[in-house]
């Protein structure tokens, strides 16, 4: 009997029962995006494997190692599943010259793949929405992502479940000198690397600093800092974005051992990390990467941006309890009488500005059939207009899922009761 066919390891299948859950966080995450401007882009799978050593680095581990890199029968090009979706968002940037008429806001979606070792939290398919900012110069739109990402983690209620964490990388001439330097400690405590450190030593010193090895931790502890080499302007530009930060009242911890897998980042670097998921904790990592688009044949533009594993914020999200349920309306306007319809439809909206979720009967009906319509919809209250409240510019509110009395007011204060009932559900 022959084998049964199954999916490639570490590339899974998302099955119906997994698939609503896909869709809902992805209606947030569009609904999120368009807030801040950002606008869809939709690049191939597959791209010219030149692209990813110029952009990621010949020697870090992305391209040495985990790359699904072959060759192209027809023509012997060498072709390269995406491992990230930087690179390809900008080479479209650059062939299609979109930079012409100012800075752009892009944001992609879609699986990407890395030949590693499948675990919880990492495929050798994932799938990540990712953001460029391309045009801005710093610090302004460093804050914005920083920010953004925030108002996402409070939109899906998994905010106190992440931290932030943030160092900046300076410029060439910096991480020129950091390089020396480190090198040279490193060689001094050879005997102290593991095998990895001592593959990186010469290719890549940067990411041992990036080390999870419990043995390594106190040698990297002693290293010299990248941050003791920053000139004026790359210190200015931190600076900048760490007042902003406080300004905002956005909590972050300075980890001057942050380091990108990536060769392109410069200046701020950041990482959103949870202690929920184990190992794999990062669930959403960026930064700026001012010299890239000049670096694949663009002319120079400053540029920053951020990725989102989908796969690691889905798991966080199902370890806080979220279930991709549509939550229930706030309230269900019911009203009867032609001056009670007019006065309903200002009154959706009022409440829709102040961030409710309102449903409006549109069908017409007694009072009765609309009151078991306000029930059925899962709304927690029924807002009642009749020819008396639409007179007094007042509602009756009337609560649906939990014992209370019906009370009349003005719609401002139906609105702050509406909000601090939505604010005291579990």
């Amino acid at each position: 009997m022959s084998p049964n066919v199954r999916a490639v390891r570490g590339m899974n299948d998302i099955l119906p029962g997994e698939t609503a859950l896909w869709s809902r966080l992805e209606e947030e995450l569009r609904t999120w995006l368009a807030a801040y401007g950002y606008r869809e882009i939709r690049t191939p799978i597959l791209e010219h494997t030149g692209l990813f050593q110029r952009a990621i680095g010949e020697v870090t581990d992305i391209v040495e190692k985990e790359m699904y890199t072959f060759i192209d029968e027809l023509n012997g090009e060498s072709l390269t599943l995406r491992p990230e979706g930087t690179a390809g968002c900008v080479r479209a940037v650059i062939e299609h010259n979109l930079l012409f008429d100012g800075p752009k806001r892009l944001w992609y979606l879609g699986p990407m793949f890395r030949h590693e070792r499948p675990q919880k939290g990492r495929y050798r398919q994932f799938h990540q929405v990712g953001v460029e900012a391309l045009g801005y110069p710093a610090p302004e739109l460093d804050v914005e992502l920083l920010l953004m990402t925030a108002r996402l983690w409070r939109r899906l209620g998994i905010a106190p479940h992440l931290h932030l964490q943030i160092n900046t990388l300076g410029g060439a001439t910096a991480r020129a000198r950091h390089r020396a330097k480190l090198i040279a400690y490193l060689e001094a405590h050879e005997a102290e690397l593991d095998e990895d450190a001592r593959r990186r030593l010469y290719t890549n010193p940067l990411r041992i600093l990036d080390s999870k090895n419990p043995a390594m931790q106190a040698l990297i502890e002693r290293a010299p800092r990248l941050m003791d080499e920053l000139d004026e302007a790359a210190r200015a530009q931190f600076d900048a974005v760490c007042a902003a930060l406080d300004a905002a009242g956005l909590a972050y911890h300075v980890n001057p051992r942050l380091v990108r897998g990536l060769d392109y980042y410069n200046d701020t670097v950041f990482e959103w990390v949870t202690d929920r998921l184990g190992a794999q904790g990062t669930v959403c990592a960026g930064g700026r990467y001012d010299g890239l688009i000049e670096q694949l044949g663009g002319r120079s533009a400053p540029a920053c941006g951020f990725a989102i594993g989908l796969e690691r914020l889905l798991a966080l999200l199902a370890e806080t309890g979220w279930t991709g349920a549509e939550p229930p309306a706030d309230a269900y306007i019911v009203h009867v009488g032609a001056a009670a319809g007019r006065v309903a439809l200002g009154l959706a909206e009022r409440l829709r500005d102040a961030g409710l979720r309102v449903l409006l009967h549109g069908a017409g009906g007694s009072f009765k059939a609309q009151m078991k319509k306000a029930d059925a919809s899962g709304a927690r209250f029924a807002l009642i207009l009749g020819e008396d409240e639409a007179a007094a510019g007042e509602v009756s509110v009337k609560p649906l899922r939990t014992a209370g009395e019906q009370l009349r007011l003005t719609p401002e204060r139906a609105a702050e009761m509406l909000l601090a009932a939505r604010q005291s559900q579990p």
